[in-house]
């Protein structure tokens, strides 16, 4: 396997990537390995063990590259990540602020309709004060009219007392006509104008009930806006949160499915390790059971077999 040459720790691997040392010093590792290493054609084991360790070079370019990839990947996501978030703070900050000023944006709309009403009530006051007026003005001028026609009419009986009665009932009447006819066109004048005032109140009082309309229609709208807008800020942040979860989890499997699979390299490495050490035990056993069998001191054979097997006597191995 590769690790055989090289193993790096998923935990440092990023330190050792960002370090020229620490990469020079694994390189190095292997280049004494393989410089080591005495490498034997003449024999099917020998050219076995060179084109062995020639793989576990290649397996371990692969090993390290692809550890290199997966830290480029996982880097990668940072930043995605990072927007995700400054987004779903700005948009949940503007949530709260739009939450917390909502009673302001309340009261600012609810002292503009008191301010409407207000008006509208002084217009209706306004309107009554003047229809008061002019019915008061009115009766006057037909109470003095009165006055003016009682006098004229004294004065009038004082002069032609003498004259026939024929002639004071045609001026007599004459006289009452024009009365009747100036009173009539004063009483249509003065209803003509005072209608017009009503009128002209009723008109600024409808228009004080429409701006009044009108702002209770826009402050509804307003706080319909607002709750949509509330709404559709906490759905969008819901789903992204749901998102994030998901990813979260996702990544989270990915790393418990990698850590498994690494706890069971390394379980069946330390198992591949673990049976060749007992096989190179026991052949060890034999061999020094053989030399003490021939004749050979145990502790003295027990050396002689250690340095073959790490390849310190020249021309000699052991064969397991």
């Amino acid at each position: 396997m590769a690790n055989e040459l090289v193993v790096i720790e998923k935990s440092t691997a990023l330190e050792v990537f960002k370090s020229s040392d620490s990469v020079e010093d694994i390189i190095r590792k292997v280049e004494q390995e393989v410089n080591s290493f005495i490498p034997d054609v003449s024999t099917a084991k020998g050219r076995k063990e060179i084109a062995s360790l020639a793989y576990k070079v290649a397996q371990s370019k692969t090993y390290l590259d692809g550890l290199g990839k997966d830290l480029v990947a996982e880097l990668k996501e940072i930043p995605k990540l990072i927007d995700a978030n400054r987004r779903t703070v700005r948009e949940r900050f503007d949530t709260l602020r739009d939450k917390v000023r909502q009673p302001l944006t309340e009261w600012e709309a609810e002292q503009e309709r008191i301010e409407a009403e207000k008006q509208m009530l002084a217009w209706h006051e306004e309107a009554l004060e003047m229809n008061a007026a002019f019915d008061k003005a009115l009766a006057e001028r037909i109470e003095s009219d009165h006055e003016i026609a009682l006098l004229m009419n004294e004065k009038f009986d004082r002069d032609l007392a003498e004259t026939k009665a024929e002639a004071e009932r045609q001026h007599i009447a004459h006289e009452e006509e024009l009365k009747k006819q100036a009173a009539e066109q004063a009483r249509l004048e003065a209803e003509q104008k005072a209608q017009q005032e009503i009128e002209a109140a009723a008109q600024r009082e409808r228009e004080a009930k429409e701006a009044a309309e009108r702002a209770e229609r826009e402050k509804q709208e307003a706080i319909q806006r607002a709750e949509q807008e509330a709404k559709e800020a906490q759905e969008r942040a819901e789903r992204e949160k749901q998102a994030a979860i998901e990813a979260e989890r996702k990544k989270a499997l990915k790393a418990e499915q990698a850590r498994l699979a690494e706890e069971e390299r390394k379980r069946q490495e330390d198992a591949k390790r673990q049976e060749d050490k007992e096989h190179r035990r026991k052949y060890n056993q034999e061999t020094l059971q053989a030399l003490v069998s021939n004749g050979f001191d145990e502790k003295l054979a027990t050396e002689f077999i250690k340095l073959v097997a790490s390849n310190q006597i020249p021309h000699m191995t052991m064969n397991y």
